[in-house]
């Protein structure tokens, strides 16, 4: 797959990459959430509609993505959630690269340096694998 290419105003071209957190203007300052984070804000939303008696109509996007946030999100509640990010919040990591973390869940550094090249320069294995420990545990022990 090659990288998205973007027009600038200028009449150049930059390269979008992942790989070497080239992201694009629009995600610079970005907040980014976990897969865990969208389903537990996408639940709360279906259950506050459900109870307040809001008549909205599900529509097929809704129901696609809460089934997909649903199969792939690593934490089931908002508690997990908040000391994963206290965990990631520690290391000088980007946004993108927390919730790459997060949402990914690696066993090892080795594995996570592989699927988020851009972590390879920033830390040391081990300190990665602690953190990858210490979110798995959290993980593991959630309610």
């Amino acid at each position: 797959m090659h990288p998205k290419k973007r027009h600038m105003l200028r009449g150049g071209t930059d390269q979008e990459d992942a790989a070497t957190l080239k992201l694009g203007e629009e995600f610079v300052n970005s907040q980014c959430l976990y897969i865990s984070e969208v389903r537990i804000i996408l639940e709360a939303q279906e259950d506050s509609k459900d109870q307040v008696g809001i008549n909205r109509p599900v529509t097929n996007v809704m129901t696609k993505t809460l089934d997909y946030v649903r199969s792939f999100s690593r934490f089931s509640n908002i508690e997990s959630v908040r000391e994963v990010r206290q965990l990631m919040g520690k290391a000088e990591l980007t946004q993108f690269e927390i919730a790459q973390i997060a949402n990914l869940c690696c066993e090892d550094a080795e594995e996570a340096k592989a699927l988020i090249p851009s972590l390879g320069p920033k830390l040391e294995d081990e300190e990665l694998q602690m953190m990858l420990s210490q979110m798995l545990t959290i993980k593991k022990f959630q309610g």
